[in-house]
């Protein structure tokens, strides 16, 4: 197995994490209001047409899961005990320094776990539908967007208008494209970049917090990998195009994406959370003319996550994203305990095997590194398959 190669000036999740606290306090100090998110459910325009900046919260790390179950259960979802236990204990600065906590229903730990977290600061809970299609589902959800304006405004002492709201969806929609662009270098064969620093920097560059400089920096980035796929890359051999679905993956980027990697394949694509899955559908810009808030629901409704039912969505974005990147075989990560995941595997599966025709494998996991033998012996024995 050897070493994934990374250029001299990477910088790692952790150290990107680490960084953003400084900044972070900074902007705190400086009287910037702080929000606290966890999912791309979140309308974030809201958030940058209230002045404020959003801070992701989604927790990682095995010792901050450990610190959540004095109150949660040891069979939940590690994201949900990490986020809490983060929170909980003092120890993610994010949640410190956030003024209040915007979250959203995508799944029952999550929504008993925010409860919890209500007891520690102020948390507006979005109640999402139970599937897009139902009878009133929009209407149901845009009343709840609607509620986080009207929460934002009491909660700040501000007024939010319309223009506000359309000039952040307009910055919104321009990052989503920075963003989306640089996901699509993977489209390129044989890959310039890793899928493990590819995800490291999308990730890491979330805690820009100035927007016009998180396109800036993503466009040049884009550019820069586009220059070196036509110097160094284009015509040669590649190695095996590895697509990843199914739960975020920030909280197991080395020792899942990283060792992939390390053990002969390319990851090529992302089709899970962390991935292009919000940024390849806009906010129509059009429709925000004249209703702002009908335009943002309509939106996040779209999002493909397993906790809607049904979710066909998802299967139309993966089959494309096969497609579009060239994949040999698809690796599904399911975090312990996520069972909307879980469920929805088995029609991935013969979704990718059957329709698709290419190999499939899923492997479930944690934040712990006690599986890091088993997982490399089952990661190793399919790129092998793939070779």
């Amino acid at each position: 197995m050897e070493e994934l190669k990374l250029p001299e000036d990477f910088e790692s999740y952790p150290e990107a994490r680490r960084n953003a606290f400084i900044k972070m306090k900074e902007l705190k100090e400086s009287g910037k209001r702080i929000v606290g998110v966890f999912c791309t459910f979140t309308p974030w325009e809201l958030v940058e047409a209230a002045d404020a900046v959003a801070v992701t919260l989604c927790g990682v790390g095995d010792d901050n899961a450990k610190l959540a179950e004095e109150r949660l259960p040891q069979n939940l979802c590690p994201l949900v005990k990490a986020s809490y236990g983060g929170a909980v204990a003092d120890r993610c600065p994010f949640f410190y320094f956030s003024d209040m906590v915007l979250a959203e229903t995508t799944c029952d730990g999550k929504k008993k776990m925010y409860e919890l977290m209500g007891e520690l600061k102020h948390t507006h809970i979005m109640q999402l539908p139970p599937g897009r299609y139902g009878a009133g589902a929009l209407e149901f959800w845009e009343k709840e967007v609607q509620a986080v304006r009207e929460d934002l405004e009491d909660f700040y002492h501000i007024t939010i208008t319309d223009d506000d709201i359309r000039r952040a969806i307009h910055l919104r929609n321009r990052e989503r494209k920075a963003a989306l662009d640089f996901y699509e270098l993977g489209r390129l064969k044989p890959t310039p970049i890793s899928g493990y620093e590819l995800d490291t920097i999308v990730l890491s560059n979330d805690f820009q917090f100035d927007l016009n400089k998180k396109v800036e920096f993503l466009e040049k980035k884009t550019a820069e990998y586009k220059e070196k796929y036509e110097k160094e890359c284009k015509g040669k051999p590649s190695r095996p195009r590895i697509l990843i679905t199914g739960c975020p993956t920030n909280g197991v980027m080395d020792k899942v994406i990283k060792r992939i990697e390390e053990l002969g394949a390319d990851i090529v694509g992302f089709e899970n959370c962390c991935g292009p899955r919000e940024k390849r559908d806009p906010i129509d810009e059009k429709l925000a003319e004249t209703d702002p808030i009908r335009a943002i629901s309509e939106k996040y409704l779209r999002v493909n996550c397993s906790v809607m039912s049904p979710n066909p969505g998802r299967l139309d974005a993966l089959g494309q994203m096969i497609d579009d990147y060239q994949v040999d075989g698809v690796v599904e990560v399911l975090l312990v305990a996520c069972h909307t995941f879980a469920i929805e595997s088995d029609l991935v599966k013969r979704f990718v095997t059957q329709e698709k025709g290419i190999p499939y494998t899923s492997v479930i996991t944690d934040y712990s590194p006690s599986d890091q033998a088993q997982l490399d012996t089952r990661l190793g024995a399919f790129i092998e398959m793939l070779q």
